[in-house]
């Protein structure tokens, strides 16, 4: 019984190729995949083959081990690697040994049975156990450890099994890969295909992980025209999306129809009716909003409703807060500062300096105060003042943070408990919070840290849910990367005249003895840091790319844990400039996957497309999931692998914020290594030791505020790896400008 259609991959040799062959084989390892590409090197065993295994390369991605493969293509001979088959399409067949079967059922493909039960099942029925399985399920009782329960759910993965690979056969002729027919599957079930024939563009907005392009590409598959209206339309809202993923919350008309004409590949007469339809349906939204500078002209703002809706609702609920004639801090409006800042000296042993004095005064007598400046100026022990003296008056106390890394910071801090943003308002399945203006939170004062990286969407949210009257301190470094959601809110709000702020700009003297701090204000200033002098603070020089992927590798495996006796994988982080390249993330995290939890036997691992998730992994999140978890889990969360099961189909993560969360084999998606992590994604968090390697080949990537923010992120250590060119081209090169957005005008 066949189960698959076929995959076809490009074959670039020269001349007439010789007549394709077909081998049938059992994929036993992969041993490497690349996701962007679908080449796939892996390890196959024959009948013929026994003990020793088969080399197969080519466009192998969606197969997964133990499934047997019917594969065509011809033998070549490697000059280095040797005899080799390479794949030019395979189909997926059930096997047709005891081995194979015994493999099969064994590695996790259907929910229910592992290894263990695998053996049993084929004992008991030998060859005959797929048709029972397909045919006669109850019979499954038979097999010593396996109750009707049990049955019923095997039964059940393997009719879903089914019924996803009979949609996959049609979706993978348009072009589908098998990960993304696994979630068009579950969104629209029976209605897969009827969908993907008749509305492809919607599944841009209802999968996660398909987009405009995607959908496009099955769009023209299915014969939707290229000048379609609907086509068009999707374009547009795609256009506002990618602007949106860039941080804009809107984009100038102008700018908006010269990109979507970019990316459509059609007339320019054709956007604008496209996107007054959009506006009359409410897809988008249309705004004039002052352009820049005092005597600028309006300038039509096109919005996405989420943001548009947020932008309005966060501006209108600050100037609430602010205006709001309760005050639940009343008593210090005639506090006595004269014995209070004594009394708060007595409390932490330390004098508050001018600057710090006049924030603490700002934040209890004011209903929303913004507090911002850089490392070693004393942020932290303001905030920790704020709280002390609040606590005193027994005032209840909220403190959040976007992280569980910088709740936990904030938590040591101040001695009072803190959650990040997600957690405070219990966010619900959809992303509608638990606490919002109907059923605030109760709090007398909030506190939230980090706030450079909370983006538009989350803060509305916020602010919504805290009560009117209560006091709103927004404490974060502006001069940081700005958030990777859209928005640019701590910006904006220290540039809307109506709210008030302080800036700490004092260095204090300890704070002048670490490299991270004094190298941090240098680099902020357009100034070269000191690479030597300073035992916290190292550059290691080299040019090439690849070499300072190897060094990295080296710096985190070897000489750190040596000098330093810091753990590699719980105390030191790398953060690249980007994922792509040589010495990005992407390829940093396969090489520090090898070296610091390569493949073993007796470990358990799972593979998914490109990557391999072994128990030790280091991963992290890459989207808001609310059904999983407590309270959801979010972009950015970070965690280790604790378990990996072929029988219940699931691996484990263990968050840093100390939460165990399943992800199904088909979530895999969701997560990706985090042993290397883009400096965009380290917002927010704090490690003992930071890594960054810098080369020319993240050449368009290299910003003073990315460079500052990756120094920031280290607490005991920063080490940088590569090229003096890049470094020098990160400090001379100011940020990439000010974000589309209209919070500060909204604001005034």
């Amino acid at each position: 019984m066949m189960f698959m259609t076929d995959r076809t991959g490009a074959n670039g040799a020269a001349g007439p190729p010789p007549r394709p062959a077909v081998l049938e084989a059992v994929l036993e390892r992969v041993t490497y995949a690349n996701e962007d590409t679908g080449y796939t090197v892996a390890r196959v065993a024959t009948e013929r083959s026994g003990a020793d295994l088969l080399t197969v390369v080519g466009a192998l991605l969606g197969a997964q081990v133990g499934e047997s493969l019917r594969l065509t293509g011809r033998w070549r001979s490697h000059p280095k690697y040797g005899r080799q088959f390479e794949v030019d399409s395979y189909t997926t067949v059930l096997p047709a040994t005891v081995q194979g079967i015994r493999r099969y059922l064994g590695s996790g493909m259907i929910k229910g049975i592992g290894p263990v039960m695998a053996d049993r099942m084929v004992g008991h029925f030998g060859t005959d156990i797929l048709r029972v399985i397909e045919e006669e399920p109850g019979r499954l009782v038979e097999v010593p450890g396996l109750g009707p329960k049990r049955t019923k759910r095997i039964g059940e993965a393997w009719e879903e099994q089914k019924a996803i690979k009979e949609v996959m056969v049609f979706l993978q002729g348009v072009g589908v890969s098998t990960s993304l027919a696994v979630r068009i599957y579950k969104q629209y079930g029976d209605e897969s295909v009827d969908t993907v024939r008749r509305t492809p563009y919607r599944l841009a907005a209802d999968v996660w992980g398909i987009g405009f392009k995607t959908a496009d590409t099955i769009a023209q598959a299915v014969g939707i025209p290229h000048d379609s209206p609907e086509r068009v339309k999707a374009g547009l809202q795609y256009t506002l999306s990618e602007a949106a993923d860039d941080g804009h919350c809107f984009l100038p008309e102008p700018n908006l129809v010269t990109a979507a004409e970019k990316i459509l590949g059609v007339p320019r007469e054709l956007i604008g009716p496209a996107l007054d339809e959009l506006v009359e349906g409410e897809g988008v939204v249309r705004e004039p909003i002052p352009g820049a500078g005092d005597d600028a002209a309006t300038i039509p703002a096109v919005y996405l409703v989420p943001f548009h809706r947020a932008e309005r609702s966060l501006a209108r609920g600050v100037r609430e807060l602010l205006e709001a004639p309760a005050d639940r801090l009343a008593a210090f409006a005639a506090v006595d500062w004269d014995k209070a800042l004594p009394w708060l000296k007595e409390r932490t042993g330390t004098e508050l300096a001018p600057e710090q004095e006049e924030a603490v005064r700002l934040a209890l007598t004011s209903k929303v105060a913004v507090l911002t400046g850089g490392p070693g100026c004393g942020k932290s022990f303001t905030v920790r003042s704020v709280v002390e003296l609040a606590a005193a008056k027994n005032a209840k106390i909220v403190l959040v943070a976007p992280t569980g890394r910088a709740a936990k910071r904030l938590a040591e801090l101040t001695g009072h408990e803190a959650a990040t943003v997600h957690r405070l308002l219990q966010l619900q399945p959809g992303g509608d919070a638990k606490y919002d203006q109907d059923a605030p939170l109760d709090a007398d004062l909030v506190v939230v840290d980090e706030c450079s990286m909370v983006d538009l969407i989350l803060a509305n949210k916020l602010v919504k849910a805290i009560p009117r009257g209560a006091h709103l301190l927004l404490v974060g470094d502006v001069d940081q990367l700005p958030s990777v959601g859209a928005g640019e809110v701590l910006a904006d709000l220290l540039a809307a005249e109506t709210v008030p702020r302080v800036r700490l700009t004092r260095v204090f003297r300890q704070a002048q003895q670490s490299g991270i701090v004094v190298n941090a204000h240098r680099v902020n200033s357009g100034e070269h840091p000191h690479t030597r002098g300073y035992p916290d603070f190292f550059l290691f020089p080299c040019e090439e790319q690849e070499e300072a992927a190897e060094l990295t590798v080296d710096v985190i495996a070897n000489r750190i844990p040596r000098r330093f006796g810091l753990d590699p994988r719980r105390d030191v982080q790398v953060i690249a400039p980007m994922h792509r390249g040589a010495a990005g993330a992407g390829a940093l995290n396969a090489l520090l996957q090898e070296a610091l939890t390569p493949h073993d036997d007796a470990r358990p691992e799972r593979r998914y497309g490109g990557r391999v998730f072994r128990v030790g992994d280091k991963v992290t999140q890459l989207r808001n999931n609310y059904d999983k978890g407590e309270a959801g889990v979010f972009n950015g969360t970070v965690g280790v692998v604790t378990a990996v099961s072929a029988e219940e189909q699931t691996l484990t993560v263990l968050t840093d914020e100390d939460e165990s969360i399943p992800y199904a084999f088909d979530e895999l998606d969701e997560l990706a290594h985090a042993y290397a992590i883009t400096i965009h994604r380290s917002q927010g968090s704090e490690y003992p030791a930071v890594v960054i390697p810098l080369t020319t080949g993240a050449w368009t990537m290299l910003r003073r505020n990315l460079l500052y923010t990756g120094i920031t992120r280290a607490k005991r250590l920063v080490v940088l790896v590569g090229s003096r060119r890049a470094l020098a081209a990160a400090v001379r090169t100011a940020g990439a400008g000010r974000r589309h957005t209209a919070l500060a005008h909204r604001l005034a």
